[in-house]
């Protein structure tokens, strides 16, 4: 455990495994337990570095690979944190692939609960980790999410998504985010209720 006032809790796993739905479930269970201005989510996606001058359609840019997100300032933001400074978050726009002037304030809290895929992978980044939680799932069910989240939310066509997801996804998945499971303190599988499980995980954490 770092010596600090802030416990930072990282919740990582493959795309569409569910751990940004794992990690707002935690969010809300810890307010529940502690208080409404006592958690707060900071999100891996925010720290993608701008592609739009690189971006020429699905499958132009690999942004599954650890090059694609600003780790570096990430790394410095969770370490201010730690030292009980707010941070200013950078915003990332998925339709355009810019990285917006915009920054949004970031407060203390006790509790700060940091979610990506990739956050695992990363030497500069796991001892500013309190706690490790890794969702995981099985390929079909990862694609199959990735798949409905994509074309939904962020224009995407299903063709450029499988061809992605084949490309891109798979490989760094295999390459970066499996290995990293074996950081995490704990292992959870997305086939079950998530209930049980964050039950036990907050009983460890509280």
């Amino acid at each position: 455990m770092n010596h600090s006032s802030v416990l930072i809790i990282g919740v990582s796993g493959g795309s569409g495994s569910g751990k940004t739905t794992f990690a707002r479930m935690l969010h809300e269970k810890i307010c529940q337990k502690l208080g409404p201005s006592t958690c707060a989510i900071l999100s891996q996606d925010s720290y993608y570095i701008d592609q739009s001058a690189n971006f020429k359609g699905d499958g132009s840019i690999n942004f599954d690979h650890p090059s694609s997100i600003d780790f570096p300032l990430l790394a410095e933001h969770l370490k201010m944190l730690k030292e009980g400074k707010g941070i200013q978050v950078p915003s990332y726009d998925f339709v355009t692939h810019q990285r917006s002037e915009e920054r949004n304030p970031f407060a203390v809290l006790p509790v700060v609960i940091l979610d990506g895929m990739l956050i695992f992978s990363q030497e500069i980044i796991r001892p500013l980790l309190d706690y490790s939680i890794f969702i995981d799932a099985p390929e079909s069910v990862r694609f199959e999410r990735r798949l409905h989240r994509d074309v939904r939310d962020r224009g995407r066509t299903p063709e450029g998504v499988r061809t992605q997801f084949e490309s891109q996804v798979k490989p760094m998945h295999d390459e970066f985010i499996e290995p990293s499971k074996k950081y995490a303190s704990v292992v959870i599988s997305s086939l079950q209720k998530f209930d049980g499980p964050m039950q036990e995980v907050i009983d460890r954490l509280i």
